[in-house]
């Protein structure tokens, strides 16, 4: 089962900042800059949580990832905007993760 994570970072580096945006964008989409939306298997989570580890630095940098639900389920329809609508539920959109 998928599960949709909202996945938010503060990152007081530059260059890390750049490298964690890079590595999100293989995991999800961007809701903002440092605001992304991913639908995860339990093994992608481990995977996602291992590849911003190793990149953080755990002193200065918070990333954050709230649980909102299953994908196909409640989580499908959390998200809920004011003003210009996300462009992030287009079916044609996968992730390959390797």
């Amino acid at each position: 089962m998928r599960i949709r994570y909202i996945v938010s970072y503060d990152i007081s580096d530059d260059k890390r900042l750049r490298r964690v945006h890079r590595t999100m964008k293989g995991y999800g989409d961007p809701l903002q800059y440092s605001v992304f939306r991913c639908d995860l298997s339990a093994s992608e989570r481990i995977l996602m949580i291992e590849a911003l580890s190793k990149i953080i630095n755990h002193r200065e940098d918070q990333v954050m990832l709230i649980d909102i639900g299953p994908a196909d389920g409640r989580g499908r329809w959390s998200i809920e905007t004011l003003g210009r609508a996300t462009d992030t539920d287009r079916a044609d959109r996968i992730a390959v993760i390797v």
